[in-house]
């Protein structure tokens, strides 16, 4: 993944912010909105387009688009900063490829101390019992 071709590739749209902050909510579009294409990318290769796809489901559009926003700050850049570096750590994220799980096997000292508890427990209820005549 080459970060500085994928923000290239990066539309970003500025939008009125919403939420509380008197006139200056009404006046400036602070809140910034990126959207990346992620099955139009050249940017990326089809393998990693393909992992990204499967890991990032949930968070595409049915046009296969990534949306994000930031308006955390007043500042238009500093948004566009802030949603510029969670953009990034979300496709590191998505393109990583998860360790396939080795599946162990059950030492025998741990297989003997789970009977052999089992057994002391067994033997533990017997003694509750009243004896037989």
């Amino acid at each position: 993944m080459d970060n500085t071709r994928i923000i290239q590739e990066l539309d970003f749209k500025a939008v009125r912010s919403s939420g509380a902050g008197g006139q200056n909510v009404n006046k400036v579009a602070s809140k910034v909105v990126l959207s990346f294409n992620l099955s139009d990318s050249k940017a990326l290769t089809a393998e990693e387009k393909e992992l990204a796809t499967t890991n990032l489901a949930n968070r595409l559009t049915n046009d296969g688009i990534l949306l994000l926003h930031c308006d955390e700050d007043r500042s238009q850049l500093r948004n566009k900063d802030i949603v510029i570096k969670r953009f990034l750590q979300l496709m590191e994220g998505a393109l990583t490829v998860p360790k396939e799980r080795k599946p162990t096997k059950i030492p025998k000292a741990a297989i003997k101390k789970r009977l052999k508890n089992k057994k002391n427990v067994s033997e533990k209820k017997q003694l509750r019992k009243p004896p037989e005549h």
